[in-house]
């Protein structure tokens, strides 16, 4: 079944993103580009300095040539891995951190593919050369060659995060399990530094290419630890973000109402979301969880509202008045600073309406909002958000239905959504939700006419 509630709405005055922050992004976008592009080139240059075309002259030559140049980038990489979810505030805002993550995922398969081809490569190439069966000379390798050891335990790290964030094993493990296992990508790297520079060629013979690649190295830890730890708890200090409230929402769903200090001075704005930890939760403030907002910034306080679906955030309703509180961000671009269209239309999926109703607060003209949920039990903010349509004059949709039922197929497909919005192909879209939900109407919204750049999408998967 659907509820449907319709008010005309005022026309809002066209909008656009400035030119000169357009221009701004695509300098830093290129800028960013030609640097990690730069920094891949150096590190071919110093394979091919150090004889990896001119040395070979056999297949052993080969394959152990090929086996340092994966090595190389594997380890380069790597190091890209941790920058791109480093908190960098300039990087999310010009990519958005859904894309990042993306990045991220696919980042880390690439990782692995040059650290396994590396092991293989330069395992098969000195066997050749040494004229040994391969079992021997990974004997060889671990016994005689500085940090092969530690090297070999952090390519077995390498290749559980990587498996943990496949789809169909990360859908089976709680965040806890997955978020713990992937800080060890850390100790992962950590451990292939103890071999890269005495057993690497290009760099054990070359005191200027060992400089460079430790340069490489303390850059990263500087900006991790100065982005993930110091920066994070200089603002817990300084701002003194508790817990002021508790709110039930449902069920299984709870709003907290988090206050501080000169909170106007982080500029979060409608639609972004923060990495929350809760200091006294259950002894668990090291896990960072993120969460939307799911009202304006008031300047005063920050109100997120959360979904119990696994320990964690079950445990949350628990939370006192008072808890200390390390927030990390603002994180994230869907915001209305994207809109350039006159006419916007929100959807949300489930809890994905968080951000949602959060733009509700800030957005203005021409606004139409559809919640898709499964059960009627599942609406979040009915209140709210009917207030909102009555005063502000949104045109608010209910969508309520299993798309397996009989007929739930033609829920938000092109031709109902032209029916619950006859000029959706005209309007800006905003869409937010589980990602298997969100994909499935993001199809339709396309189908229905809608413009790829005009279809923003926020999924709720880290």
């Amino acid at each position: 079944m659907s509820e449907v509630g319709y008010a005309v709405a005022e026309r809002a005055p066209a909008l656009s993103v400035p030119r000169r922050g357009r221009t701004r992004r695509l300098v830093l976008s290129a800028a960013l580009w030609a640097l990690a592009a730069g920094n891949a080139a150096v590190i071919v240059w110093l394979w091919y300095r150090g004889g990896g075309v001119s040395a070979v002259h056999a297949w052993g030559d080969l394959a152990t040539s090929l086996g340092r140049l994966t090595g190389l980038l594997g380890a380069y990489f790597a190091l890209i891995q941790v920058l791109l979810l480093a908190r960098l505030p300039w990087l999310e805002q010009l990519v958005g951190f859904d894309r990042l993550t993306v990045w991220h995922r696919r980042n880390g398969k690439l990782v692995l593919y040059l650290v396994l081809a590396h092991v293989v490569l330069i395992t098969i190439g000195y066997a050749s050369m040494d004229r040994i069966s391969v079992p021997k000379e990974v004997s060889r390798l671990l016994n005689t060659y500085p940090g092969m050891i530690t090297a070999t335990v952090g390519t077995a790290l390498f290749i559980v995060v990587v498996v943990t964030s496949l789809v169909i094993v990360r859908r089976r493990l709680p965040y806890e399990w997955w978020y713990a296992v992937h800080l060890t990508a850390y100790a992962a790297i950590a451990l292939s530094w103890f071999h890269e520079i005495p057993t690497g060629n290009e760099l054990a013979v070359h005191p200027v290419a060992a400089d460079y690649w430790r340069a490489l190295y303390l850059a990263t830890l500087a900006i991790l630890v100065v982005f993930r730890m110091l920066q994070p708890l200089a603002r817990t200090f300084r701002l003194g973000l508790r817990v002021e409230e508790v709110v039930a929402e449902g069920p299984d769903v709870v709003s907290l109402r988090i206050g501080g200090r000169r909170l106007g001075r982080l500029n979060a704005r409608a639609g972004q979301f923060f990495l929350w930890r809760f200091l006294s939760h259950r002894g668990r403030w090291w896990e960072a969880h993120p969460f939307s907002l799911s009202a304006a910034p008031d300047g005063a306080s920050f109100r997120i509202t959360v979904k119990g679906v696994g320990g964690y955030t079950r445990a949350l309703r628990g939370l006192r008045p008072g808890t200390r509180v390390i927030a990390e961000g603002p994180f994230g671009v869907f915001t209305d600073a994207l809109r350039r269209r006159d006419k916007a239309l929100l959807i949300a999926g489930g809890i994905g309406i968080t951000p949602i109703r959060s733009l509700l607060d800030e957005m203005h003209g021409d606004v139409a909002v559809i919640y898709r949920v499964v059960r009627e039990e599942d609406v979040v903010f009915r209140d709210e958000l009917d207030d909102l349509a009555e005063r502000r004059g949104v045109a608010l949709s209910y969508v309520v239905g299993d798309h397996a039922a009989p007929g739930g197929d033609r829920l938000l497909s092109p031709e109902h959504l032209r029916e619950l919005v006859p000029d959706v192909v005209e309007r800006e879209v905003f869409l937010c939700g589980p990602p298997a939900m969100t994909n499935a109407i993001e199809k339709s919204v396309r189908r229905a006419g809608v413009p790829r750049p005009y279809v923003h999408v926020e999924r709720f998967a880290l």
